[in-house]
């Protein structure tokens, strides 16, 4: 697509995901070439944003019509030209907001230059916050209009007053700040930084828009909610939960009756979870810093309610586990290392074997990544089916990704009752003509889910 590049990847990464999409069963049933078709197909569609912006509504407080009708209502008055808002046809709690781009935005001679996640956030609506900013002409003063690259290897100087190195045009802004102010204050830089006017992908902006109504959410994550079954009254456990939004998912299918323990290990990430968890008025979700890893304990119960917590105290536990990353859209960039990304199997396992423990006997387990790799996907199921006999995989509803993909061993009915999200599947660059219904389930990141039982 005109004006951005494909994901770009280490050498060793780049074989290392070539040769989990060329795998030997991969192989067997497509074929070379279209095995390494769709592993291009991922590495451009993976630096480009999927071309809806996917909203999850607080139907726990207003029905979907009416919050549907609010948030048009909200955007008009923001001056937003007038944009689609539709119902997911399957979800009853999504809303979809088309994105239009790439559009033809033409480059200035003033240039600002960014971090590559910055840039990333530009192509799904984000204006320029000034930390993100390394780099801007010499002379910059509020009201400057300037050009946005982004650099895709981190190797901007900050504080250059140009650059030559590997960057990607992600669209035309404002300069809100003169470049004194972004690199001389003594003061934490904080604010917008440059104004966003000609984006090369235009979406709806969402900061302050209905905070306590529409929370934005990728559709997969949306969908992980949904297949663990929550149910009023029910006990359940969220083990990675910040940000807070599947927390927040968790209890408003509840109706927010029943309780919602919501750990993670970051300090200022569990303060996120209760901010999020306030502004959508949840009384039901209780937040607690802690390592899941230790969640589960032998000794007498505490008098506390916090972790660590004995065995079989949940109905339902969610495993969002920590991963590699690599299904995010848009990520222009990734400079981790193979070691890097292959690190997360380990601990993966620690806290599955945690969460299986905590887990009441018929009990539900949703294990969770944002990844495209099957280490920490389909050979992290046929590893705990393995290793847990009390486990068996459950079918998911709903069900509009693919199945899972061939390459750990796993039987065809087992791969059917898994859920990846493989956008190289069915993302191409002319999709924009297709109506966004019919193309949104394949449009997403890249995601995996499996659900089982305890037996």
């Amino acid at each position: 697509m005109a004006g951005t590049a494909d994901f770009s990847l280490k050498p060793e990464v780049t074989e290392y995901l070539r040769s989990i999409f060329l795998n030997k069963e991969m192989l067997a049933a497509v074929g070379h070439q279209e095995a390494e078709c769709r592993f291009q197909k991922l590495l451009t569609c993976l630096s480009h944003p999927p071309s809806y912006t996917c909203v999850r509504a607080s139907t726990h407080l207003v029905p979907l019509e009416e919050i549907q009708r609010k948030l048009h209502e909200e955007l008009k008055t923001r001056e937003v030209a007038s944009v689609q808002i539709v119902p997911h046809p399957r979800i009853a709690d999504v809303l979809l907001l088309p994105v239009d781009g790439p559009r033809p935005v033409e480059q200035l001679s003033s240039e600002v230059v960014v971090g590559a996640q910055c840039g990333s956030a530009l192509l799904r609506g984000a204006h320029v916050f000034a930390p993100g900013i390394i780099a801007c002409p010499k002379y910059m003063k509020v009201g400057d209009k300037v050009s946005v690259f982004s650099d895709l290897e981190g190797r901007c100087t900050r504080g250059a007053t140009s650059f030559q190195g590997n960057k990607v045009f992600v669209g035309n802004g404002v300069a809100e700040m003169n470049r004194s102010h972004i690199f001389c204050s003594d003061k934490p830089l904080r604010g917008v930084g440059v104004r966003m006017v000609d984006p090369l992908y235009q979406s709806p902006p969402f900061d302050g828009v209905l905070p306590s109504l529409v929370f934005l959410q990728n559709l997969p994550s949306v969908v992980v909610g949904h297949v663990l079954g929550p149910q009023p009254g029910e006990r359940i456990l969220d083990m990675c939960a910040a940000p807070g939004g599947k927390t927040c998912h968790i209890a408003a299918l509840m109706r927010d009756q029943g309780e919602v323990v919501a750990l993670d290990r970051i300090r200022n990430k569990v303060e996120r979870i209760r901010q999020n968890a306030q502004t959508l008025h949840l009384q039901s979700i209780k937040a607690f810093c802690f390592n899941s890893v230790d969640a589960v304990s032998d000794d007498p119960p505490q008098q506390t309610e916090g972790p660590p917590f004995p065995p079989e105290s949940f109905d339902r536990v969610l495993l969002d586990a920590p991963c590699s990353g690599l299904g995010q859209r848009p990520n222009m960039a990734c400079s981790w290392s193979l070691k890097e990304i292959r690190s997360y199997q380990p601990l993966q396992r620690k806290l599955f074997h945690a969460a299986v423990r905590l887990l009441k006997r018929g009990g539900v387990l949703v294990y969770s990544t944002c990844t495209v790799t099957l280490a920490e996907n389909e050979e992290q199921v046929a590893w705990a089916l393995s290793t847990f006999p009390c486990l068996t995989l459950e079918p998911q509803e709903p069900h509009i990704g693919a199945e899972g993909m061939l390459g750990a061993g796993l039987s065809l009915e087992q791969l059917r009752l898994l859920q990846r999200f493989r956008p190289e599947l069915s993302w191409d660059q002319t999709e924009t003509k297709v109506p966004l219904i019919s193309r949104v389930d394949g449009d997403t990141i890249g995601f995996f889910i499996a659900k089982f039982l305890k037996n």
